[in-house]
């Protein structure tokens, strides 16, 4: 397994090209699977099952004064999301056919989502799946608020684009969208939880509970 870290902020259009990339590569037997760990720029990207009511964002009309923020149509399912920095985007370019694995982009994604929960259980943090919303959820008061994003595509048995967590993410950006067509849903991160950890520390665990899920 390939780890590839990039420093800094990065563009969302540069990871875009790397996964494309690596994924080719993978598929002609020219590289190791790989997950890719970055932060991005500020950036809003809208998913395949995005509605054009969920972007409320308006060039025009600077909503929320967060016009700045690109918005970037992708080719991975759902809906739209925010990146920026503060947040472990998370991109697994894994081969389903291997090993013991299955083609089965709903286990895939399952294991993607207890993968994520058991690193936030390391830290303190009850974290959750729930069977008709994808992504992490957590207890938030009276009722829940989302601390992790998944979005996915496949090409040939081979995964890519992935997770996204928040750790210290300015939380108001996401107020450009409808965070991936929820509504009625908060969403929130660690640092709003009460937890403090460096990118560093999440990131080994992030790769300590990889190969307890994934083989």
């Amino acid at each position: 397994m390939n780890w590839l870290t990039l420093p800094g902020l990065t563009p969302y259009l540069r990871a875009q090209q790397l996964m494309e990339e690596t994924v080719e590569a993978i598929i002609a037997g020219q590289a190791s699977e790989t997950i890719l760990l970055v932060e991005h720029e500020d950036v809003y990207t809208a998913g395949t099952n995005s509605k054009a009511y969920e972007l409320l964002i308006n060039h025009k009309t600077n909503k929320a004064n967060l016009s700045y923020i690109p918005i970037i149509g992708v080719g991975r399912g759902g809906k739209y999301t925010y990146h920026g920095p503060g947040q472990r985007v998370i991109y697994p370019m894994l081969d389903l056919s291997l090993n013991s694995r299955k083609r089965d982009i709903r286990l895939y994604i399952h294991n993607l989502e207890t993968w994520i929960i058991n690193v936030l259980k390391e830290i303190g943090i009850k974290a959750y799946s729930n069977e008709n919303r994808v992504g992490i959820w957590v207890p938030f008061g009276s009722t829940e608020a989302k601390i992790g994003a998944i979005g996915i595509r496949v090409k040939k048995w081979i995964t890519y684009h992935g997770i996204a967590i928040n750790i210290s993410t300015d939380l108001h950006k996401f107020a450009g969208i409808i965070p991936c067509g929820l509504e009625n849903f908060q969403v929130t991160s660690l640092v709003e939880l009460g937890i403090s950890i460096s990118m560093l520390d999440f990131d080994y665990l992030v790769k300590k509970e990889f190969y307890k899920i994934f083989v």
